[in-house]
């Protein structure tokens, strides 16, 4: 049985941020309809999207196809297209839950991660 993808999760109303986003800088892959293939590289991920910056401009609320390397591995996970300011644009996954599951894990290790550093 196939399940369709959902956003990850809902924005917030306000615009505030629903989850913490977290520095990961790793080459990007996107496959685009309309672009086709293009590189960059991601500036931050959280459990409901990532961001990252790439040379060429892909439509708003396209649905494209991520692949990068996390800590724990290479992820391929279907995005929407959500916002642009200049060359950063940011991705909603819309991911299964496996995908979903491997996100959570690597944000959750980026944030031991980062209080480690911080000396919390």
């Amino acid at each position: 049985m196939k399940t369709q993808s959902q956003p990850a999760t809902r924005p917030a109303l306000d615009g505030a941020r629903i989850e913490p986003r977290f520095p990961l800088v790793v080459d990007v892959t996107v496959r685009s309809r309309t672009c086709g293939v293009l590189t960059g590289y991601t500036a931050d991920i959280s459990e409901s999207g990532i961001s990252a910056m790439l040379k060429i401009d892909v439509p708003l609320s396209e649905i494209v196809e991520l692949n990068f390397t996390l800590p724990i591995g290479q992820v391929k996970v279907h995005a929407i297209v959500r916002q642009r300011e200049a060359f950063r644009y940011g991705f909603q996954f819309l991911a299964s839950a496996a995908v979903q599951e491997i996100i959570r894990t690597a944000c959750r290790q980026l944030s031991v991660e980062r209080n480690l550093s911080a000396g919390l």
